[in-house]
C-alpha cells in the first residue's frame, strides 16, 4: 500500500497560505542539498526514495507515490536517500549524505556501524537521576558534532527531582548546545521542541534505555504506538520495547527516528567532533611549546598551566584525553582493517585471473 505523505502535514495535508506547501518528497525530508546531486531529467527513470528502515530482507523505502521493500545489497542506513533503479534495485544510487551518525560496532571485528543518515537535529536524552553522566553526554555530543547534526540535550523526569543542577552541569559541557528539562509525558514536549520539529525536518532521539525516548516519540507523534511501561522503582527507569531504528513521518510534517538504547558507544573517525566539543582545551593545546605535547611533564605546556591556575577542570581534561585516545585507537584499527581488506581483495582478484589464464 502506498501512503499519501501529505497526510502528515499540519492540518492533515492542508497548509496555511503563508506557509510553503510541501511536496510528497519534501515531506520526507527532501531539500536543495539532495536536489543538487541529481539530473532532473532522470527523475522519471530513477525516482528519489528515502530509507525508512533496514531489515535482513531488504530496505523499506518511500518516495512520491512509492512505498516498497527493495532487496538488500546497498550499503545504506536509515535516513539515506537513493535514486531507485526500478529494473535493478540493487543498482540504486546512494546520494551523498548531509550528515551521518556512526560508531565502532560492538565486538572485535573493528567494523563501522552506521546509525542513521541525514538527521537535522539529534536529541540527546538523559534523565534527572542516576542515569545523568557528563562523560556519556560528551560522547553523544562529539558524535553529533562529527556527524554534522545539531545536538540538543533533553533532561527528562524533571518532575521527580530538582532539574536545576542537572541543567547547569549539562550546559557547562558546551556553550553551543541547547539544554532543556521536561517531563516527557503530556503535551509539553511537543511545544518545547517545535522549533526543531518543523515541516520537512528530520530529528532523532538517542540515549540510554529507559530515559524516556519512546515516551517523547509518542508525545511528538500523537499517534505512533511505541510501547512503554511504568517506571521501575529500583532504578527510576521506564521499560520500553524499541528494538530497531525506524524513521516515522508524523503529523506536523517532520520525520522522527527513535533508536534502541546503546549500551556501548565507541567513537571512531570523530577527531573533528571531539575538537569542536573541547574547543577550549584544543585552544590551550595549540599554545603549548611543543606540537606533540602530551600535557604531562613537558616544559611550556599551556594545558598544565591552566590546570595549575584552576582555569581548567581536571575531570574535563581527563575525559578529553580519554576520548582522543579511544578515537585514535579505533580509527587506526579501522584503517588497518581497511588496508588488510583491500590487500585481501587484490589477492582474490589475482587468484581469479590466474585461474582464467590456466583454463585458457
Amino acid at each position: 500500500m502506498v501512503r499519501d505523505y501529505s497526510a502528515f502535514l499540519p492540518g492533515g495535508g492542508s497548509v496555511p497560505p503563508e506557509r510553503h506547501a510541501l511536496s510528497a518528497l519534501e515531506a520526507l525530508g527532501w531539500g536543495p542539498f539532495f536536489a543538487r546531486q541529481i539530473d532532473a531529467a532522470a527523475l522519471t527513470e530513477t525516482p528519489p526514495v528515502r530509507v525508512l528502515s533496514v531489515h535482513r530482507s531488504g530496505l523499506q523505502v518511500a518516495g512520491d507515490g512509492i512505498e516498497e521493500l527493495i532487496p538488500p545489497g546497498i550499503d545504506a542506513t536509515v535516513g539515506d536517500w537513493l535514486l531507485l533503479d526500478r529494473a535493478l534495485p540493487k543498482d540504486s544510487r546512494l546520494l551523498e549524505r548531509s550528515s551521518v551518525i556512526k560508531r565502532r560496532a560492538p565486538g572485535h571485528d573493528w567494523q563501522v556501524q552506521l546509525i542513521a543518515a541525514n538527521i537535522d537535529t539529534l536529541f540527546i536524552v538523559t534523565s534527572c537521576n542516576q542515569d545523568f553522566n557528563p562523560a556519556r553526554l560528551e560522547r553523544y555530543l562529539a558524535l553529533a558534532f562529527e556527524a554534522g547534526s545539531e545536538p540538543v540535550i533533553l533532561l527528562t523526569k524533571s518532575d521527580l527531582a530538582d532539574p536545576a543542577p542537572y541543567v547547569a552541569e549539562a550546559r557547562a559541557l558546551s556553550d553551543r548546545v541547547e539544554v532543556l528539562a521536561m517531563d516527557a509525558r503530556g503535551g509539553a514536549p511537543a511545544e518545547a521542541l517545535s522549533v526543531w520539529c518543523r515541516p520537512g525536518r528530520t530529528v532523532a532521539f538517542v540515549g540510554s534505555s529507559g530515559v524516556g525516548k519512546s515516551t517523547l516519540t509518542n508525545a511528538l507523534s500523537g499517534s505512533l504506538d511505541i510501547a512503554t511501561q511504568a517506571i521501575r522503582e529500583d532504578d527510576a527507569k521506564g521499560r520500553h520495547t524499541t528494538t530497531h531504528r525506524e524513521l516515522h513521518p508524523v503529523p506536523g510534517g517532520f520525520l522522527l527516528l527513535d533508536t534502541p538504547g546503546m549500551r556501548e558507544l565507541q567513537l571512531t573517525d570523530a577527531a573533528a567532533g571531539i575538537a569542536e566539543l573541547f574547543e577550549d582545551i584544543e585552544a590551550l593545546a595549540a599554545e603549548c611549546r611543543f606540537g606533540d605535547c602530551a600535557h604531562e611533564t613537558e616544559p611550556g605546556c599551556a594545558v598544565r598551566a591552566a590546570l595549575a591556575e584552576e582555569r581548567l577542570d581536571p575531570a574535563r581534561l581527563a575525559r578529553w584525553q580519554k576520548l582522543k585516545a579511544e578515537d585514535a585507537f579505533n580509527s587506526a584499527s579501522l584503517s588497518e582493517r581497511r588496508v588488510k581488506d583491500r590487500a585481501f581483495g587484490k589477492m582474490v582478484r589475482k587468484v581469479m585471473k590466474d585461474k582464467k589464464r590456466t583454463r585458457r
